[in-house]
């Protein structure tokens, strides 16, 4: 499998309700094939990996051109469709956000992660702002003549512990999920919710794929199956569990005994 369009329709193939596509975020070549010969359909990079195994903090403080060096390595090294977490895409305005988007289907990826949150912020953008925002990630995907998969992600509930999850919460994800798919989403992305029963209301609410995030405290994968969930990601978490067993075999070694 080469053709990056062949990738992009076999990525977006792979996301079914009640039948969801794992994906075990990664950070570099090496990651990408260690999940690839577990058996992954796909490659996700994450940005917080990305980010921090390159001795930066989350939140575009990679540079772009690291950060997309690091993608077209990570392409190169698996032949499976790799999605690409682009966090605001390092732009506010929209000829940035598709000339960017340009820059990274160069790269070879087939998808990206697209958040509402102001980067460098507690805000989201407004919806009507960021519907305009996603629209111009479609249009930098259109005018390479890649369809890439859009997974449109709102910060909703990441930024609001999971007690506080209300149904107004709930409205404006749905509401969002509705004007991301109208600018042209493929997916959305709800990470840090964990109701059950909200989960299965927005998986009812919009045609798009939805993408949960496999927190601690998140139910389990037929759980979330059974819910209509088409993506189950994991973030931070493998590179966070990587470099706690990492720092416990080097304090073995350094301080035997």
């Amino acid at each position: 499998m080469t053709n990056q369009t062949t990738k992009a329709e076999a990525f977006a193939a792979l996301h079914k309700k009640g039948d969801p596509v794992i994906l075990y975020n990664i950070w570099d070549p090496g990651s990408a094939g260690a999940v690839r010969d577990a058996g992954a359909k796909a490659i996700a990079t994450g940005s917080a990996p990305v980010a921090m195994a390159q001795g930066y903090s989350d939140g575009q403080n990679i540079p772009l051109d690291a950060a997309l060096n690091n993608a077209r390595r990570i392409v190169a090294a698996v032949d499976l469709p790799v999605t690409l977490d682009f966090e605001g895409a390092y732009a506010e305005d929209v000829p940035g956000i598709a000339t960017n988007v340009q820059r990274a289907l160069e790269t070879g990826v087939v998808g990206f992660n697209f958040e509402d949150q102001i980067v460098g912020t507690n805000d989201l953008y407004d919806i009507e702002i960021q519907e305009a925002r996603v629209a111009a990630m479609r249009e930098g995907c259109d005018a390479v003549g890649i369809s890439a998969f859009i997974n449109a992600r709102t910060d909703i509930f990441l930024k609001a512990k999971p007690d506080t999850h209300d149904d107004a919460m709930l409205d404006d994800a749905i509401a969002r999920a509705k004007a991301y798919a109208e600018a042209g989403a493929s997916g959305f992305f709800a990470p840090g919710l964990k109701d059950e029963g909200m989960i299965a209301r927005l998986c009812e609410s919009t045609d798009l794929p939805v993408n949960i995030i496999a927190l601690p405290g998140t139910p389990d994968t037929a759980t979330l199956a059974s819910l209509g969930v088409a993506r189950i990601s994991y973030g931070p978490v493998p590179y966070r569990q990587m470099l706690g067993w990492l720092h416990e075999q080097a304090k073995q070694a350094i301080q035997p005994g």
